[in-house]
């Protein structure tokens, strides 16, 4: 499919508790690089099958959570446009100048939306000196580690009115909707959203507190490495959620956890070929279950209810 404002998520920075411990996690366990740390102590990482810079940085804080996440814009032009329309839309923005927090990366456009979370837009950014290879490529420069993540893949967000979230990421970044869960009065509860061909590159949910993170999923290559993955987090003693399971919802392949700080995560494979014609695929609330674990159909409370 073409693309016609964002590209992909490309960056979030979450708060942690114990710095070292879940430097570790995220380097040894989950499989990430360290590309550097910022002048005050923060923490570039980035997956194996990336190009830029970073796409993780992780900040030492007293609560875990988001502070914010970013989306890559094609080009230039975009983003100014994408700039344009989010002011259209309601919302102030404000611009980070090129390297200013975020070493490698250009200018970035940061505004709030419905939801209490902040957005940012990009169009530059450095490529990491360690990299996938581009001339006669290897599949690997060097032997993936851990649950061998490869790219940060998509995030779930809680926050209110996400009804508007949604036609924001519509209108302003291009993106479209393959997947929504609605209530019985037929108000959207959850939302699955997209800029390309994946199922979701982002995901909200209706919550009355704003700005809270559900999980950070990265990419898997196959079932085989969210196995993998299940064997980590049980050597490593970290406190499953749920899985390895199936997805209705974007037919996804499927582990989730706790990092060593608190935050959620998920790793993942599969999902279905998503396609901007596609008819849209609607589930009632009393289904979400099911959508959500397809193998046994049942909401586990602590999936739906625990947040940073």
């Amino acid at each position: 499919m073409g693309f016609c404002g964002t590209l992909r998520p490309g960056l979030v920075q979450l708060r942690v508790l114990d710095l070292d411990k879940t430097l570790d996690f995220y380097v040894n366990v989950l499989g990430l690089d360290e590309v550097g740390r910022t002048s005050d102590g923060r923490v570039m990482l980035k997956a194996y099958d990336e190009f830029d810079h970073h796409s993780l940085t992780l900040r030492k804080a007293n609560e875990a959570g988001l502070d914010f996440v970013a989306f890559k814009a094609i080009g230039p032009n975009t983003l100014e446009e994408i700039k344009e329309r989010t002011v259209a839309f309601g919302y102030q923005v404000t611009e980070k100048p090129a390297n200013s927090d975020q070493p490698g990366f250009g200018k970035r456009y940061s505004f709030k939306i419905s939801t209490g979370h902040t957005f940012d837009v990009y169009c530059d950014v450095d490529l990491a000196e360690k990299g996938p290879q581009i001339k006669n490529p290897d599949i690997w420069t060097t032997p993936p580690r851990g649950m061998r993540a490869q790219r940060l893949d998509h995030f779930l967000l809680y926050g209110p009115n996400i009804a508007e979230a949604e036609r924001f990421c519509e209108e302003v970044f291009g993106m479209f909707v393959p997947e929504i869960c609605n209530t019985e009065d037929g108000n959207r509860l959850a939302t699955w959203i997209t800029s390309s061909n994946k199922p979701h590159d982002l995901a909200f949910v209706e919550y009355p507190q704003p700005g809270k993170i559900h999980h950070l999923g990265f990419y898997l290559e196959d079932w085989h490495d969210v196995g993998n993955a299940a064997d980590w987090i049980a050597i490593n003693h970290l406190k499953l959620d749920i899985g390895p399971t199936r997805h209705a919802i974007t037919r996804g392949l499927s582990i989730y956890f706790w990092e060593p700080s608190g935050n959620r995560i998920e790793v993942y494979a599969g999902g279905y070929t998503a396609y901007p014609d596609n008819p849209q695929r609607v589930w009632d609330a009393a289904q979400l279950g099911r959508g959500l674990f397809y193998y046994s159909g049942e909401v586990i409370p602590s999936f739906l209810e625990i947040v940073t």
